[in-house]
């Protein structure tokens, strides 16, 4: 049986690090604003239709209203991939003035965030590109300049992409960090009581293998949310995760059970810098 979790409905109350509520004699209003400029951001135009479909899996109004994104903040989205969350964090940032750095092996892992530069100037042209894992290959992500960091669906990808990269990366996390900044997870979710070796494959992880990571790197667990969970998933397939939506490497085989089922099971994790 799962510990108690924070579920959604606590989100936006916890919105705010109290960091930012000791600077603003108004922080009672700093969560709802920060919440309208997600809401703007999730609704807004450039999206791609495609990307837009998948929301009711993704819940991103909830996921960075829960991790604490606000408009102003220096954020680093880490393996951006498509872009499907660079197309609401840049108009987020724009909104409020922030920063909004997207981070991924160089340069191969950025091609996909560069084509939306190319074809829009004004929604993409001031996102800040930068290697992670750092290697000296490409410029890093500073020391010490990050509100937030947020990672979706990634980590098993540094854990079995090849060479273990997991521990260096989150080293590298906890670098970019302000104290008391925060780094988000949502990663699909192997149940605990499953055999550790499904992890290597299948795509999923375990959440104490992540809360390992991340505490060895110096995170505390701060909080976590069932705003992605999917209890329809089975998580026994044998082409892993990527046989649900929306990879549905399976082509037309049982396409219509895997769509019924939809995106993975999957936790979301807020760890934080210790302040001191």
């Amino acid at each position: 049986m799962r510990p108690l979790l924070i579920v959604a409905s606590a989100a936006i109350a916890i919105a705010v690090p109290a960091s930012a509520m000791q600077h603003d004699g108004h922080a009672g209003h700093a969560a709802p604003k920060a919440g309208e400029a997600i809401a703007a951001a999730v609704a807004a135009p450039t999206r791609t239709p495609a990307n837009t479909a998948r929301d009711p899996f993704r819940h991103p109004a909830e996921t960075l209203a829960f991790f604490g994104v606000k408009p102003g903040d220096t954020v680093v989205e880490l393996w951006p991939g498509g872009g499907w969350y660079t197309e609401i964090l840049a108009p987020l940032a724009k909104s409020g003035g922030g920063t909004l750095y997207v981070a991924a092996p160089w340069e191969r892992g950025l091609n996909r965030i560069k084509e939306k530069q190319a074809a829009d100037a004004g929604t993409y042209g001031a996102l800040k590109l930068a290697e992670f894992p750092a290697t000296g290959a490409g410029t890093k992500v500073p020391d010490g300049i990050a509100d937030v960091v947020l990672t979706f669906r990634n980590v098993h990808n540094w854990r079995f992409g090849g060479a273990d990269k997991t521990a260096d990366a989150f080293k590298q996390i906890f670098a970019m960090l302000k104290p008391g900044g925060t780094l988000g997870v949502v990663e699909h979710r192997l149940d605990e009581s499953d055999d550790s070796a499904k992890e290597e494959k299948s795509g999923y992880m375990k959440k104490s293998s992540i809360v390992a990571f991340a505490e060895a790197a110096g995170f505390k667990l701060a909080g976590e949310s069932e705003i992605n969970a999917n209890p329809k998933d089975t998580k026994d397939y044998a082409k892993g995760v990527w046989t649900l939506p929306p990879s549905l490497t399976e082509g037309e085989t049982d396409r219509a059970k895997y769509v019924a089922i939809g995106e993975s099971d999957r936790m979301t994790l807020k760890f934080v810098k210790p302040a001191s």
